[in-house]
């Protein structure tokens, strides 16, 4: 009989788990639900859509026949509202019921939105993680219009970025001290600060709203009153104060911490439940602590994992660490593992380079410009190379296989050409 898989979520997680199935079973029938109502797209890109920069066509994340090549059924538009485990279904919000014998969830993340007074007096508000969300702030910017995002992490700078030269001014606000907080130290933050104040955006750090009030109901004009008492006046708010995990679905059925708990084969708690991407915890094997990692790359892969092993393979994803890759106006930056240990770096006025070690290990890095060999670190990293095996000074300075011993160069080089030739 042919195996049932159903696929809650349409981005990089169940995309991977589809191309992770039909690696090991060309037959059994795959469905996946979504509540978008799109083709399978790159998130990440949705900045530079609102830019101009890149079609839809070119945000999709697979080509036009991936589900018709793939056997795939799409239910798009469509919500999971319960998961009965028991009887090996999912309830919808129009009332049918779908049966699976495997089931992914990879429902991923949702824009956090704190509570602030006054906040529903807002006409042109949005978050800003979706298609959805960039195509309604498509329909509100214009050159006249002040833009007010709160949170200045990622989502916040990528949606500064696709907006810069679309409106007249731009305030970004956060209540840590810094901009990416999450992925930068203090000088690098103050590099990349720099960087967008130069272009014009303006930055309110370690502050917070405490109430919206209408400034010119005619105009739908408003004021900001910050904590300090600081007034700013705005046509737009951007909500990018952070994200949380969509993992409501499993309450009561699996294990969830912050994320649904998954295992190293993308297992729930729950046998024929599996779980990947933004939603999840996992290892992270440069610090050995369960974290929600939310990045494509690491979604991917889990959802393939997931994929191979719901088909009766046998796949392990254990090598997830958090990293960055990111761009702002032609500023290139690369961020990986945990800034823990003694570190070596390399500072002017273009480039910044950070790299942090204890134990015999790289633990992780921060690159600002020149990230070219980026790579090589995020192997050291993730394989957890003993940097007494190679030359660890030269790797610092100038990275490439040369640092390494003939055995591991010839390692590499084989393995490059193994992936290569298929």
């Amino acid at each position: 009989m042919k195996t049932k898989y159903l696929i809650i979520g349409n981005s990089a997680a169940g995309i991977g788990c589809v191309e992770g199935i039909r690696q090991i079973d060309k037959k059994g029938s795959i469905c996946i639900i979504s509540d978008e109502k799109y083709h399978t797209y790159s998130r990440p890109l949705i900045s530079y859509y609102v830019k101009g920069k890149v079609s839809r066509e070119r945000m999709n994340y697979r080509g036009d026949n991936f589900y018709t090549d793939n056997n795939v059924k799409l239910l798009s538009g469509k919500k999971v509202i319960e998961i009965n485990s028991r009887e090996k279904t999912v309830i919808l919000s129009d009332n049918s019921i779908i049966a699976y014998d495997k089931l992914l969830v990879s429902t991923g993340s949702r824009a956090f939105v704190p509570p602030m007074q006054g906040l529903d007096l807002l006409v042109n508000k949005t978050t800003f993680m979706t298609m959805e969300d960039a195509e309604r702030l498509e329909t509100m910017i214009d050159v006249e219009k002040k833009v007010l995002i709160i949170g200045a992490g990622l989502i916040g700078l990528k949606c500064a970025e696709g907006i810069i030269e679309k409106v007249s001014e731009i305030t970004v606000i956060d209540l840590a001290p810094r901009v990416l907080p999450s992925i930068l130290d203090e000088d690098a933050a103050a590099m990349v600060q720099a960087h967008f104040e130069e272009k014009n955006v303006k930055f309110l750090l370690s502050r917070s709203v405490k109430s919206f009030e209408n400034s010119d109901k005619i105009k739908e004009t408003y004021n900001a009153i910050l904590d300090d008492g600081t007034v700013i006046n705005f046509d737009i708010a951007v909500l990018a104060a952070g994200v949380r995990p969509n993992t409501e679905l499993l309450t009561g059925i699996a294990e969830i911490g912050r994320g649904i708990k998954i295992n190293e084969h993308s297992e729930t708690s729950h046998t024929g439940i599996y779980s990947a991407g933004d939603c999840t915890e996992s290892i992270d094997v440069s610090s050995n602590q369960e974290k929600i990692m939310a990045l494509l790359p690491n979604a991917y892969m889990q959802g393939e994992c997931a994929g191979i092993n719901m088909a009766g393979g046998n796949s392990k994803f254990n090598k997830a660490i958090p990293m960055n890759a990111i761009g702002f106006m032609s500023m290139h930056i690369i961020t990986a593992g945990n800034y823990t240990g003694d570190v070596y770096e390399s500072i002017n006025e273009n480039t910044y380079k950070k790299l942090f070690y204890k134990e015999n290990n790289l633990k992780g890095y921060i690159f600002i410009g020149d990230i070219d060999k980026a790579g090589i670190y995020t192997n050291l990293i993730r394989e957890k190379t003993a940097l007494d095996s190679i030359d660890f000074a030269l790797i610092c300075e100038k990275p490439g296989l040369m640092a390494f011993t003939k055995e591991v160069r010839e390692e590499k080089l084989g393995g490059l050409h193994g992936r290569n030739s298929h």
